[in-house]
């Protein structure tokens, strides 16, 4: 048959009946099988057990094979096959009637399936990536707990149809499976498969077999766990299993997870669900849970793991039901205490790069006999054996399996280190070998006898120690492969000559030697197997009591060594097993004992210790006395105290001041930061970001389902006021709105997400943020939620809704994940860039203080500094008499988990402490010293402050049922000692809101001056100054902030096993705080009382305390006498360790026993500023024996010795008094000054309230010693042992082979590290993100914060929000111009005005009437000389202010404006409609551009201009090219005629230098989107850089002679350009017969800085009226355009232009529609009427004003249309500032002033490096007053400039005349001119012309020519020398050398 079981059941008998009985059962047509043959199920029967036979080779095959047959370590017996049939087909995937079985093939097609059959996915080896489709009866197949699967098998092929295959060895043949083993079905019928919504046949749940198939198989590929506590949760996908019912009534369940990693192409299967059974009884909700859910499911892979916790398919003698399976993959069950067997998984497995050959599989194979575990281990040892298996093959274990844990994580360190040489051969090294097997076992004892009785194995050490050993004796191969210099390594044993397996037992023996038996060595001649039950004897006898390790070794046999280490020390095996459990495990078992009563036993210990019986009796005793009366003890101080303290004018409590909410500058650096990184998105050029299309930021903070942290969240937005400052909400805020911008991650999240995930969708241009706080949280992925769906509907949230795709790809949507523990986040695999992530900065570099803050952060780091640096009282510390009571204690309940011994441990301890303080001073022995002094000074601490502030004690107690054991017992004792009102104690749950008591309440309303009668306390900063308790319970803290008057952080329940660094920080970050930086004023003359000096123990009444002052001051100071006596610190003494210095600060009585009065005067102790008085460390401390004196025994009062009971007795306050110091942490010089406290009368000065110590110092914490050791110890890179622990649960090390952590790394190297580092598991939501090495696989969008707890990332994130949204509003806004016209009050009153107030064009015969204003009125001609025109009379007041030269740099005026949808933008504009016309599309990043050239000859120049275009692809329709060769003929023109508004008919010419970014050259929103030419003219030094940023604009390239002309240059250009295209179109188009004046003539030429147009818009009141009100609106520049391209008669004006906008524009100006005046910046240009009328291509300033008076005196038109108007953006770079004048020699850039523009002809004068033309401009500008002295401020006598107008300064006025016949000019017969300019005068200037005009006597002439020849030539033929007088000295010349062609002046009087 196809499963054969030979060797199970031999008798001829049974075989017969059992295969006639399958044949019937098969032929039934009955679905239900016979209760006959329930006993051939494969089900394990009691009644099998210890039948064993059959070859052991067969087990071992069997055995051997896991899924996907990985390599065994022995050869499995080859399987031969039938040869197939002649002629049948062979191909894989196919039956052998050739018909494809394959699921991609056949899940769309329509399948028969008879009634009871199911269709089933079956694996072939051959091909791996697919399944076939079989239809099985589904009797073969087992129920969803692996149960009841008939023998043998029922199945049709799918494909061909053929029926009846009653064996699976004949089916696998059929459907070419081609096995090289035995054909057998629970290994390759894999899946169910079932039809999804669209009814596509799909992979479905995987088939549970309860075979050995699925075992704890680990390749190579994987590293060993980061520790022996590494919780293995989170290991993959978890799938859920139930597990088998046992006879037993306790709950049994799967406990534990197996791990696998990635290699393969799938996550692996584990399972870690528990409590599937109860009391034996199926859970049917979890049944349907796995049914519905493991749909869900990826495929396993080729190590995929089930839970396995059947018997293993072969039966071994010891097999009971009850016990669990004795194969690796089984799990125990059973008692309370179920061992978890095998449980942890492999935890790591790196690259694939990293994975050796499949050798390194586990060794599933026993050898010998199965050993069996004795009935009471337990009982015996105290403490369940953690076995480890090493190398070599592990035997079986049968019998009391609940006893004993088996864990893999050192058999695969070993393997891990073993690749370590393969990643070396990455780097080319030649093969080098690995760590040999000796080697590593011999370096494992040497690493166990070295360790101390307290501390625990890590895996993490070991890895180090091989990897340091491996690398010692490589040293040199790797030196080469190697780029950083090798560490300096402790030295490792040496390895000269290689250990061989015979010399292994004996070195091994003799490293053990010297250690005192703490690790025993057992050599085995043949097996394990002996070893182990040498060991469980050896146990058993008694004899390994001192024993904490035994390593097994067996090196005989072969040459392949085996060994197991077994972890027997109580202590040691207690924590390494209680580490295998996960965290949901840990709280099971938890929630099991104390539901099981199995607890009640320790409490009844407890009882038993009480000198007066039960504690409780004592109690009720203490309460019926004291009924009616507080106890005298604390009567002193009442606490309802402050409101008569207030009342009678008595000084109130100073110390309380709630913080405004103010932004710190450390949270304001942080948001630039993150703001800067965002704008670094943007500014990529891959255009994941346009910021400039969002017009506001809104946001959503998700944060863990914990009801403080939301309502804490809920309080930081209301008080930052992000909401008003984002324009969210309106002044009136309500709770309701804040709560739609926080999402607590519960049940309730996808709502309110998909609500916001819709407004992103409906808000394109509203950015909106993402924040994830406290991201290290919930990092599941959603398909492991898959399967957790109906248990815990939160799991997985994180990634399903803030990785979903709508998040991914919405462009307006950008993620913050904010942490104090990035390092999940930070793996190979992870979605942030390095360059996304934001760290906190330091707040010190190179000792500078960067940021100069009042507050000094305290975390972690500082907590480990002031501990280590022994100036103080340490900060950290542990409880050494707490733990001793543990540890016996453990011993004592050796199936309770430490966890709860823990807690009931501590609530005893402070229960006894209430006791003691409110008088039962018997209770002192039954308490530590730390809890007494945390009691004491919680419940002194209201007493000292006149309102009753007091202090917290933090208590946090991970598990919640254990919090509410804590919570019900403390309220207890509380309420029988009547302290009620001394102290709160509060719950605090995760899940649900504080609970505080209504005294409480008014007290804190009173405190925080609140009104409201409903207030109630919602976050624990609101608990400010309350004397509370705080149980802070849930197994993470998710971010909860507590309050400045948290004084004690009890740490001592953490959960010890889960040390991961990110667990580890969280519980120390509660403690996170910040100190005041802020010495007081009055230095030494503040007296703090510590905390419990208003109120001694010493007895009940304190009335008759005396006082003692202790020690000098000098003797305080010096820290040479720190150390304490150590005599009393032995297990004898009745309270171990720290019965401490607390003695000398007035504790006295808070110990039984303390060092002599002596030994105090000879060894003060340096008080701090505080009550932190217990003392430093237990570095001075003998340890606590662990003898037979158990630690218990001394708390029988009997045992008590008291030495030194003088102390108990002497009842004496001893008050210190010390000075506050600046370092808070030690004190710098203190004075006695004693205070005497009588009860009733004396009130405390407001410094004894603890809340002005809470300012000062940072919270004590207390850890359990295992931690304590860990945070305190440094390993070999100088960080904390804690910093180089895993980093998170949900990540594994990538390989061992990896470098420590460095203590000089920044945070951005740590981040570096980690993502080398580390990978995700299987259930981590980044595991699948795996394109590596690709940029592609980080989400561009995505930010990581990372800050240390509790410093304000919350503030710094919403100051974020509030900075990106003013930065957003400043993108949307631009800074234009806003200048008043000047000169206006000069404005000629002429009778003539356009009188048509309403038209919409000008009337061209009206228009022709109107006169020339030939003043300037643009604001930016402030300075230049003023044109006189006709009549105009100047006074020099009506000039305006005349700025002084050092006044032109001063800024113009700007408004800010906010660009409306119609503007122009720069090159950082980027938005979806544009993206086209920018060239930026994908589809058009292919269109190249085209160089064409195109020249013109012109006569003025004499030669011929050759100009070059550079024409995009998508531009080239505006062109003609010639046919043949492509030649650039002309650019197309429209027709006058043409009406259509699809487009723009002027062609747009912008010239431009300087501003290839900031130009405004974007005009497809200013055109709205209609078709337009527009041609950016560049110079030819600047095309390249210019073609990058606009590539997809058309350029003219100037000649390079023009490279460093000025704008004249352009202009001259365009136009002669423009007109000669005209020529050319007019030639083309009359030959398609259109007439030459019907080709549009018109060009615009643009200034590059015109950003916006408006219009106005005009209402009149009355028809003709001239009252009417207006406003002006933006429109699009294409409106403009077509408005004024649609004028009648347009193409009789020769210059159009607009208005300049200003918000101070008169109502004057806009009367009139149209003006004829000067026309700048923005003009249309009639090329055809102008054609004679040149720009002057010289010049640098001012050429618009020069040819706009050519233009006028040409007689040409020019118009304003005065109701448009342009805003002109301030651009600070480039356009006319990039001119820089220079000297020619020197190297050092000296500032050259105006007046050296200029020099004598032939003189030594420096040489400028600028063209003539600038320096002769420039000089006039700012000295022409040289020139023309009499023409300064002389506006009524102005100098004559003919031809040309240039700027002679504002003190100058000018008068324009042209020397062309037929030109207008003004009447200028009664005006007499200072002055007379002649520049480059041309032929047209004679004698005669000059004759017209009248000088004043003594005005000054200036002639400019090209070169001195022309000037003398000019001055004869111009007849000057009759009328002016020259001499010698009166030339000169621009500082030019000769051949940059200065120009020369010659200046002469006139006579």
């Amino acid at each position: 048959m196809g499963n054969s079981y030979a060797g199970q059941l031999k008798t001829t008998r049974f075989e017969e009946v059992l295969h006639n009985s399958i044949e019937a059962s098969l032929r039934s047509n009955n679905l239900v099988p016979r209760p006959i043959f329930s006993q051939l199920y494969l089900e394990a029967e009691q009644q099998l057990e210890g039948r064993r036979s059959g070859s052991r080779a067969d087990n071992e095959e069997e055995e051997e094979e896991g899924e996907g047959g990985l390599e065994s370590n022995s050869p499995a017996n080859p399987y031969q096959m039938h040869p197939p049939p002649e002629g049948c087909c062979t191909t894989d995937g196919f039956c052998q009637a050739g018909k494809d079985l394959r699921l991609v093939s056949i899940s769309n097609e329509h399948i028969d399936v008879p009634a009871g059959f199911l269709l089933v996915g079956a694996k072939s080896p051959s091909l791996p990536d697919h399944l076939l489709v079989c239809a099985v009866d589904k009797r073969f197949l087992p129920d969803d707990n692996g149960h009841n699967a008939l023998l043998g098998f029922s199945g049709n092929c799918v494909g061909c149809g053929k029926k009846g295959f009653c064996y699976f060895t004949e089916f696998s043949n059929h459907i070419n499976l081609k096995l090289t083993t035995q054909p057998k079905k629970q290994k390759h019928l894999k899946y169910y498969l079932v039809r999804n919504a669209h009814g596509t046949l799909t992979k479905g749940p995987l088939i549970c077999w309860k075979g050995s198939e699925f075992r704890s198989r680990q390749a190579s590929a994987s590293t060993c766990s980061s520790s022996l506590f590494q919780p293995v949760e989170n290991s993959g996908p978890l799938a859920t299993f139930p597990s088998e019912p046992v006879p037993e009534a306790n709950p049994s369940t799967v406990m534990g997870s197996q791990q696998a990693g990635p290699a393969s192409d799938h996550p692996s299967l584990t399972a870690a669900l528990g409590s599937a059974v109860f009391n034996g009884k199926d859970s049917p909700k979890h049944q349907q849970l796995v049914k519905s859910n493991l749909v869900a499911l990826p495929r396993p892979s080729a190590l995929g793991i089930l839970p396995n916790s059947g018997p293993p398919k072969k039966r071994h003698k010891g097999w009971s039901s009850e016990s669990p399976s004795a194969t690796d993959g089984g799990y125990p069950q059973g008692g309370g205490n179920r061992a978890k067997y095998e449980t942890a998984g492999m935890s790591c497995v790196p690259q694939v790069g990293l994975v050796g050959p499949a050798s390194a599989t586990f060794p599933v194979v026993a050898s010998g006999e199965p050993v069996s575990v004795p009935d009471n281990l337990l009982k015996i040892c105290k403490a369940k054996p953690v076995i480890f298996k090493g190398h070599g093959n592990f035997p079986y274990l049968c019998g009391n399996l609940n006893d004993v844990v088996v864990s893999p994580l050192l058999y695969t360190c070993y393997q891990n280190s073993q690749s370590i040489s393969r990643a070396y051969e990455q780097y080319g090294a030649s093969t080098i070998q690995p760590i040999s097997e000796e080697m590593q076992l011999l370096l494992t004892v040497y690493y166990l006898v070295q360790l101390a009785a307290d501390q625990v194995p890590l895996m993490e050490d070991l890895e180090q120690i091989f990897m340091r050993s491996w690398r010692e004796s490589h040293l040199t191969e790797i030196r080469q492969y190697q780029q950083a210099p090798p560490q300096p390594f402790p030295p490792a044993p040496s390895t000269v000559a290689p250990v061989t397996s015979a010399q292994l037992p004996w070195l091994a023996g003799l490293a053990a030697s010297s250690c005192n038996d703490s690790v025993h060595i057992i050599e085995c001649t043949y097996s394990l197997a002996e070893g182990l039950s040498e060991m469980f004897r050896l146990l058993i006898e008694g004899k390994l009591t001192k024993t904490n390790y035994v390593v097994i070794i067996c090196a005989c046999r072969n040459s392949a060594i085996e060994s197991c280490i077994a972890v027997t020390g109580k202590y040691q095996a207690r924590i390494l097993s209680e580490s295998l459990l996960t965290p949901a495990e840990y709280q099971k078992e938890v929630n099991y004992e104390l539901v099981t009563g199995k607890v009640d036993s320790l409490g009844a210990f407890f009882s038993t210790l009480c000198p007066e019986g039960d504690i409780d009796i004592l109690l009720d005793k203490f309460y019926q006395e004291n009924q009616g009366h507080i106890s005298s003890s604390l009567a002193a101080s009442s606490v309802t105290k402050p409101a008569s303290l207030d009342v009678s004018g008595l000084p109130a409590c100073t110390s309380y001041n709630l913080e405004p909410h103010r932004i710190r500058p450390f949270q304001l650096a942080v948001a630039q930061k993150l703001l800067s990184h965002v704008c670094s998105i943007a500014d990529s050029s891959t255009q994941n970001l346009d910021l400039g299309s969002f017009e506001k930021v809104d946001f959503l903070i998700c944060i863990p389902p914990s009801e403080v942290t939301y309502q804490q969240t809920l309080f930081h937005v209301w008080h930052s006021g992000v909401l008003l400052e984002l324009g969210l909400e309106k002044e009136h805020m309500t709770k309701q709105k804040v709560e739609q911008y926080v999402l607590k991650l519960d049940a309730e999240a996808q709502t309110k997400f998909k609500a916001f995930l819709q407004n992103s969708f409906q808000n394109p241009h509203t950015l909106f943020v993402l924040i994830h706080d406290h991201a290290h949280w919930d990092l599941v992925s959603s398909a492991v939620h898959n399967l957790y769906s109906q248990s815990d509907t939160s799991m997985g949230l994180v990634d399903r809704l803030l990785n979903c795709r709508e998040v991914k790809e919405a462009p307006n949507i950008v993620t913050l994940h904010v942490t104090s523990f990035p390092y999940a986040l930070q793996t190979q695999h992870t979605l942030i860039s390095p360059y996304n992530e934001i760290h906190w900065p330091a707040s010190y570099n190179n000792g500078v203080d960067l940021y100069h803050e009042n507050k000094k952060y305290f975390g972690l780091s500082e907590f480990i500094e002031s501990t280590l640096s022994g100036h103080s009282l340490p900060l950290l510390r542990y409880d050494s008499s707490f733990e001793a009571m543990v540890t016996a204690l453990g011993k004592r309940f050796p199936r309770l988990h430490s966890a709860v011994i823990r807690t009931f441990v501590l609530v005893q301890h402070y229960a006894a402490a209430m006791m003691a303080v409110s008088g039962l001073s018997q209770m002192k022995n039954y308490t530590s010293v730390e809890t007494l002094e945390i009691t004491q000074n919680l419940i002194n601490s209201s007493k000292q402050c006149p309102c009753g502030h007091g202090l917290m004690v933090l208590l946090r107690v991970p598990c919640s049922p254990l919090a509410a054991v804590a919570y019900e017992r403390l309220s207890h004792v509380r309420e029988r000692l009547a302290l009620e009102e001394h102290f709160e104690i509060i719950l605090g749950n995760p899940s649900s809101g504080i609970t505080v008591g209504k005294h409480f309440v008014k007290q804190l309303k009173m405190w925080q001056k609140i009104d409201d009668a409903e207030w109630r306390p919602q976050t624990y900063l609101e608990l400010e100054g309350l004397p509370c308790i705080l149980i802070f319970s849930g197994m993470d803290p998710h971010g909860e902030s507590l309050p400045r008057s948290l004084r004690y952080c009890d740490l001592r329940l953490i959960n010890s096993s889960c040390l991961v660094r990110t667990a580890l920080e969280q519980e120390l970050g509660l403690a996170a705080y910040f100190v005041s930086n802020e010495v007081p004023l009055e230095k030494g003359t503040v007296n703090e009382a510590l905390e419990s000096d208003a109120e001694k123990l010493s007895s009940t009444d304190n009335e008759d305390e005396e006082l003692v002052t202790e020690g000098s001051t000098s003797e305080k100071r010096s820290p040479m006498k720190r150390e304490r006596s150590c005599s009393h610190d032995s297990a004898s003494s009745s309270l171990s360790s720290k019965a401490s210095s607390s003695a000398l600060c007035g504790e006295s009585s808070a110990q039984p026993v303390g060092p002599s009065q002596g030994e105090q005067a000879r060894s003060p102790q340096p008080c701090g500023p505080s009550e932190e008085v217990t003392a430093p460390g237990d570095r001075q401390r003998l340890r606590v024996s662990q003898g037979s004196q158990s630690v218990i025994s001394r708390h029988s009062p009997g045992l008590v010795p008291q030495p030194d009971s003088c102390l108990k007795t002497s009842q004496r306050s001893i008050q210190v008094s010390v000075t506050s110091s600046s370092s808070q942490l030690f004190s710098s010089g203190s004075s006695s000054s004693p205070t005497v406290p009588t009860s009733g009368t004396f009130v405390p000065q407001a410094s004894q309230c603890s809340m002005t110590k809470a300012c000062r110092q940072p919270p004590i914490v207390f850890l359990p010693k295992l931690v304590y050791d860990m945070v305190m110890s440094t390993d070999g890179s100088g960080l904390p042992k804690a910093a180089s622990l895993l980093p998170s649960h949900s990540v594994m090390w990538a390989s061992s082979f990896r470098p420590l952590l460095s203590k000089m790394m920044t945070s951005t190297e740590q981040s570096l590290y980690y993502r080398q580092w580390t990978v995700p598991r299987p259930s981590h939501m980044d595991y699948s993100n795996r394109s590596e090495g690709r940029m592609d696989r980080f989400h561009p969008r995505r930010l990581l914060l990372g800050g240390p707890p509790q410093i304000g990332k919350t503030g710094a994130y919403l100051q974020f929000l509030s900075i990106l949204s003013r930065m957003l509003i400043r993108l949307t806004e631009v800074d234009v111009y806003d200048e008043e016209e000047i000169n206006i009050n000069l404005r000629e009153e002429s009778d003539w005005h356009y009188l048509q107030l309403s038209d919409p064009w000008p009337d061209l015969e009206l228009f022709k009437k109107m006169p020339f204003d030939y003043i300037i009125h643009d604001p930016k001609y402030e300075d230049a000389s003023l044109i006189c025109s006709h009549h105009q009379s100047i006074k020099s007041e009506d000039r305006g202010m005349v700025r002084k030269p050092e006044d032109l740099y001063v800024r113009r005026q700007t408004a800010r404006m906010r660009l409306s949808k119609f503007a122009a933008y720069n090159t950082y504009h980027h938005c979806e409609q544009c993206h086209q016309y920018m060239g930026f599309h994908p589809r058009y990043q292919l269109y190249e551009s085209t160089l064409h050239a195109f020249a013109f000859s012109y006569s003025m120049l004499g030669e011929e201009i050759q100009l070059h275009f550079i024409i995009p692809k998508s531009k080239e329709h505006h062109f003609v090219f010639s046919q043949p060769g492509g030649q650039l003929e002309s650019m197309r023109l429209p027709l006058v005629t043409d009406k259509s508004h699809e487009y723009v008919k002027s062609p747009t010419f912008t010239p431009t230098t300087g501003r290839h970014e900031h130009g405004l050259f974007n005009l497809y929103h200013a055109m709205d989107g209609a078709s337009h030419l527009h041609v950016l003219v560049v110079k030819e030094y600047e095309m390249a850089i210019y073609k990058k940023y606009w590539p997809n604009h058309i350029m003219l390239v100037l000649p390079s002679i023009f490279n460093s002309a000025g704008v004249g240059a352009a202009h001259f250009l365009i136009k002669e350009l423009s007109y000669h295209n005209l020529e050319l179109e007019r030639n083309r188009q009359e030959e398609l017969g259109i007439k030459p004046q019907d080709i549009w003539p018109f060009i615009v030429i643009s200034d590059d800085s015109c950003v916006m147009w408006n219009m106005v818009d005009v209402d009149y009141a009355g028809e003709r009226s001239r009252e009417f009100s207006w406003s002006e609106r933006n429109v699009s520049l294409k409106h403009i355009m077509q408005h004024i391209e649609a004028s009648p008669n347009i193409t009789h004006y020769a210059l159009i232009g607009m208005r300049k906008w200003s918000s101070k524009t008169r109502t004057s100006e806009v009367r009139e529609p149209f003006s004829r005046c000067h026309v700048h910046d923005f003009i249309i240009l009639n090329v055809d009427l102008t054609q004679n009328v040149q720009y002057n291509q010289n010049r640098f300033t001012c050429d618009d004003v020069d040819f706009n008076l050519r233009v006028h005196s040409a007689g040409l038109l020019l118009c304003r249309f005065n109701r448009f108007s342009m805003m002109k953006k301030q651009i600070a770079v480039g356009g006319h500032r990039s001119f820089h004048i220079t000297s020619k020699v020197s190297d050092n850039p000296v500032a050259i002033v105006p007046a050296q523009y200029i020099c004598a002809p032939d003189s030594k004068h420096t040489f400028l490096a600028a063209p003539a033309q600038l320096l002769l401009e420039k000089f006039l500008q700012y000295h022409s007053h040289h020139f023309f002295p009499l023409s300064l401020k002389n506006y009524n006598h102005p100098v004559l400039s003919v031809d040309c107008y240039l700027n002679l300064g504002s003190q100058i006025s000018v008068c324009y005349v042209s020397s062309r016949p037929h030109s207008l000019n003004i009447s200028s017969s009664d005006l007499m001119f200072s002055g007379l300019l002649l520049y480059l005068c041309d032929s047209f200037v004679g004698a005669s012309f000059l004759k017209k005009f009248h000088f004043l006597k003594g005005a000054t002439l200036c002639v400019i020519c090209q070169d001195r020849n022309s000037l003398r030539q000019t001055v004869v033929r111009l007849e000057l020398e009759d009328e002016w007088q020259f001499r010698l000295r009166d030339e000169f010349q621009t500082a030019n050398a000769k051949e940059d062609r200065p120009l020369f002046f010659l200046t002469g009087r006139h006579i």
